[in-house]
């Protein structure tokens, strides 16, 4: 996925950065991990079928 969130490394970056260019600041984790369960939920009601799988049990051998 293109915009793939990082969080981990994230995680481990300041805040909040400032230089004589300017300042950034970043997203919460928080604000991060919604973001990171609703591209997956995105991606997964693309998916084919309903995330899950039928098998038929066959009992083998005698009770």
């Amino acid at each position: 996925m293109a915009n793939e969130i990082d969080i981990l490394t994230n995680a481990q970056a300041p805040a909040k950065v400032t230089t004589d260019a300017g300042s950034v600041e970043q997203h919460s984790i928080a604000d991060q991990i919604m973001a990171d369960k609703y591209a997956k939920s995105r991606e997964a009601a693309k998916a084919k079928g309903l995330g899950f799988k039928t098998v038929k049990l066959a009992a083998s051998g005698a009770v």
